[in-house]
């Protein structure tokens, strides 16, 4: 199959399979008489695999990491676990930092609940006041990516 039919069947945009590719995590498919790509059964699978991993916010790292394992056959999975549970702690850290932002978002919300002239407006001024702790992070990195 061309480059656009896998990008179909698997979802995504043709610049996206292109992507990976450049990252190493699709191999090179061979090529037509024409010198087109042509992609099989194996790419697709790996392909949907991929983007279950993004679907899941897993950087092309880990995924660089298990597809390595997944293609080492007869090996046990622990590596694969590990993988996960460090997955699992970065999501917590995520939810932390999400929480933590509702929470300014709140206290931003609250200081104006009513109608009133633009420059009295509470909200403004606060995002306008500086960021209290210089080491923490004003926003989720990445959320709107």
């Amino acid at each position: 199959m061309k480059i656009g039919e896998l990008a179909q069947k698997a979802g995504c945009k043709v610049e996206t399979v292109r992507y990976y590719e450049l990252q190493g995590l699709l191999p090179e498919p061979g090529r037509s008489a024409g010198n087109y790509r042509q992609y099989d059964a194996g790419h697709l699978e790996r392909l949907r695999f991929i983007r279950n991993c993004r679907s899941l916010e897993m950087s092309l790292a880990e995924i660089a990491e298990l597809l390595g394992l997944r293609d080492c056959t007869g090996q046990d999975c622990a590596r694969v676990n590990d993988i996960l549970a460090e997955h699992i702690g970065h999501v917590s850290q995520r939810i932390a930092q999400l929480r933590d932002l509702r929470a300014q978002l709140t206290a931003l919300h609250r200081r104006c609940q009513e109608n009133q002239a633009v420059e009295h407006c509470a909200i403004l001024a606060g995002l306008a006041a500086p960021r209290p702790g210089p080491d923490k992070p004003p926003h989720v990195p990445g959320a709107h990516s």
